[in-house]
């Protein structure tokens, strides 16, 4: 009878965590990284991106995505403009920018994101292999179709 109770109380909470991404931080995938190797997506946005906003609504919240994200990947968010110093295996990255520019970027979406003689845009979604290489680099709004492409 208990079992029964513990089933009906935590199934919304299972099938809630599946209906949503498993984001984590750079810190996070470091360990992640080290425990299991995985592909990873790495979503690099800003609060004032309307494309990022409707990726996060649209392609972020689809199912198939959501699966695929949570059980093939490791899938990071990261806001471009923080101020935080994030250390990623014993390096501390910065945002050089802040206070200097208007909408200052730090320096992983810089490097993992920026294309040879290009201007840094948003959205940009970065994809690496299990050995950490970039593969693919997304410089636009990916409708959900798209992302569950991309992801397959």
């Amino acid at each position: 009878m208990l079992v029964s109770l513990f089933c009906l109380l935590t199934l919304p909470m299972v099938q809630s965590q599946q209906k949503e991404v498993k984001w984590m931080s750079f810190e996070q995938l470091e360990n992640a990284l080290a425990a299991e190797p995985r592909r990873v997506l790495v979503d690099f946005y800003a609060d004032w991106c309307a494309y990022c906003r409707k990726m996060d609504e649209a392609a972020f919240r689809d199912p198939e995505v959501v699966a695929a994200l949570n059980t093939k990947y490791y899938a990071v968010r990261m806001n471009v403009e923080t101020r935080d110093t994030i250390y990623f295996s014993g390096v501390p990255y910065v945002n050089r920018e802040a206070g200097n520019k208007r909408n200052p970027v730090h320096e992983i979406p810089l490097m993992l994101a920026s294309r040879a003689g290009e201007p840094f845009t948003l959205p940009a979604v970065v994809l690496l292999d299990e050995s950490f290489q970039v593969r693919r680099r997304y410089f636009e709004y990916l409708s959900p179709e798209r992302m569950r492409n991309i992801l397959r």
